[in-house]
């Protein structure tokens, strides 16, 4: 089965993706199923599990999507997410044709604030 997953536990899932609220639900999505697209955040409610240590598993394990798109709204952590997937295919421990996108989203939208 083919999805889009969402890691966030803080923003509203957008539509056409399935929702992981932490790192562990994004693991077991990428184990299950064909990612084509996954979103992921840097900062999750459990502060000792971040995205950070979900890129270094993603590696260490092979478990990748076709695309993905960092939208950690931490400048910091999210630079360190996307360095580390780079640096991966740079070391050719994760494939070049995948897709790395730094692009943070903000925590509250327009919409949101109405």
């Amino acid at each position: 089965m083919q999805i889009s997953v969402f890691l966030d536990d803080y923003r509203t899932c957008p539509t056409g993706y399935v929702l992981a609220e932490n790192i562990d639900q994004c693991i077991s999505l990428l184990r299950n199923n064909y990612v084509d697209h996954l979103s992921l955040d840097h900062d999750l409610v459990n502060k000792t599990r971040n995205g950070l240590m979900l890129v270094e598993y993603m590696v260490n394990n092979h478990l990748y999507a076709k695309r993905i798109t960092i939208h950690s709204a931490n400048a910091v952590g999210s630079k360190a997410m996307y360095k580390y997937f780079k640096k991966a295919q740079e070391e050719l421990k994760m494939p070049k044709s995948i897709k790395v996108i730094l692009k943070p989203m903000p925590l509250h939208s327009i919409a949101a604030s109405r």
